[in-house]
C-alpha cells in the first residue's frame, strides 16, 4: 500500500469539487477561487488524517503561486 494514496484520493476529490463549483463552461478550465480551494483542501486533508500541517500548507502555497499567476484561480492542471 502506498503512503501517497490518500494524497491522490484527495487530490481526485478536490478536481471533483473544482468540475461542480467552477462557473467555466462544460469541459473548461473548471476554475474556483483559491480560497475556496484552500478552504475545502485543509478540511479534506484534516479529516483524512494521514495528510500533516506542513504537508498542508506547503502545497497549498504552491497552488497559491499557481493561482496568483491566473488572477487568484485554481485550475485543474496546477495540482
Amino acid at each position: 500500500i502506498s503512503c501517497r494514496k490518500p494524497v491522490q484520493s484527495l487530490l481526485s476529490s478536490m478536481k471533483q469539487a473544482c468540475e461542480i463549483l467552477t462557473t467555466d463552461p462544460e469541459g473548461g478550465a473548471a476554475r474556483i477561487p483559491f480560497e475556496t480551494f484552500s478552504f475545502l483542501y485543509s478540511y479534506l486533508a484534516s479529516i483524512d488524517g494521514e495528510i500533516s500541517e506542513t504537508e498542508i500548507k506547503a502545497f497549498l502555497e504552491g497552488i497559491k503561486e499557481q493561482a496568483d499567476k491566473h488572477d487568484g484561480m485554481v485550475l485543474i492542471r496546477h495540482f
